[in-house]
């Protein structure tokens, strides 16, 4: 089975949507199950896990619905309120959801880079592991260091990084990057979803060779078996088609046997979020 490991629904709203700039045109609309699936079809994926895009658990009950009407939508991975003194109340609301399997915080957004070491929120993370939720990182470079303290102190939670933690493709800066990624990547509750990366390079002049650098470094601190494919999709459609995509990672690891091929391109991500 192939897995999309991370892709977005949306209906365009401008005001909460905005971090869908007026440069990002080819996704300021909606996005919906029925533009996904021919997608899909097309590139012989046979499901996807649907990642939350805004911070409310009306997107979860959003993505939950799409799930059920949508038997090729796998997973989904939502958004609850982990700083709230309420999340295990809210956490014991969701266990009736199958199709529910971890949840994200935009990180990334918040303007405290220790965020992730936050009390309350580490303690949000710590109900997850008591429910069985995974939870996606969503994070910038700069936030690595935190994140491997972060990982550390939850040893029994299942973690997955999002879009490689978003390196400095277009800059070309790489070695601080990678000397954090792979501290991270010795802690083997951590995966990491090869997604997101043709975004933060030149959208218009990327090359597959451009992003080799990277896409080495994560295979080889997190190795095959903790390495998943996803397609960002819809944000992807800035810098390149979803076929592009899989047409560099399906030349990338060409060289791996069929077991690794088989583990990164759906296995991993079955794995992960028991799908």
């Amino acid at each position: 089975m192939k897995i999309d490991s991370h892709q977005h629904f949306w209906v365009f709203d401008p005001v909460r949507d905005a971090w869908i700039t007026s440069d990002m045109e080819p996704i300021r609309r909606n996005f919906l199950p029925n533009d996904l699936q021919p997608v899909l079809q097309q590139n012989n994926i046979d499901g996807c896990v649907a990642v939350q895009a805004s911070q409310s658990e009306i997107e979860t009950d959003f993505l939950i619905q799409l799930a059920e009407q949508n038997d090729f939508i796998k997973g989904v991975v939502g958004w609850v309120d982990l700083r709230s003194e309420l999340v295990s109340e809210r956490l014991e609301y969701f266990r009736q959801f199958p199709k529910l399997k971890g949840f994200r915080h935009i990180v990334q957004g918040e303007p405290d880079d220790l965020f992730l070491l936050r009390t309350e929120f580490m303690d949000g993370i710590r109900a997850l592991e008591t429910y069985g939720y995974t939870y996606d990182i969503l994070i910038y470079p700069k936030h690595l260091p935190t994140a491997r303290e972060f990982v550390t102190r939850l040893p029994h939670q299942l973690f997955v990084v999002d879009h490689l933690a978003k390196p400095y493709v277009k800059a070309g800066e790489i070695e601080k990057w990678a000397a954090d990624i792979q501290s991270l990547a010795k802690r083997e509750n951590v995966c990491c979803k090869v997604s997101g990366l043709v975004t933060e390079a030149d959208w218009e002049q990327w090359t597959p060779e451009q992003l080799r650098p990277y896409l080495d470094v994560v295979f080889e601190a997190f190795g095959p078996e903790r390495v998943m494919f996803g397609s960002d999709w819809p944000v992807c459609l800035v810098a390149s088609s979803y076929e592009r995509w899989v047409q560099v990672l399906q030349e990338y690891t060409g060289s791996l046997s069929s077991y690794e091929q088989e583990k990164f391109w759906g296995g991993n991500a079955k794995d992960f979020y028991s799908l």
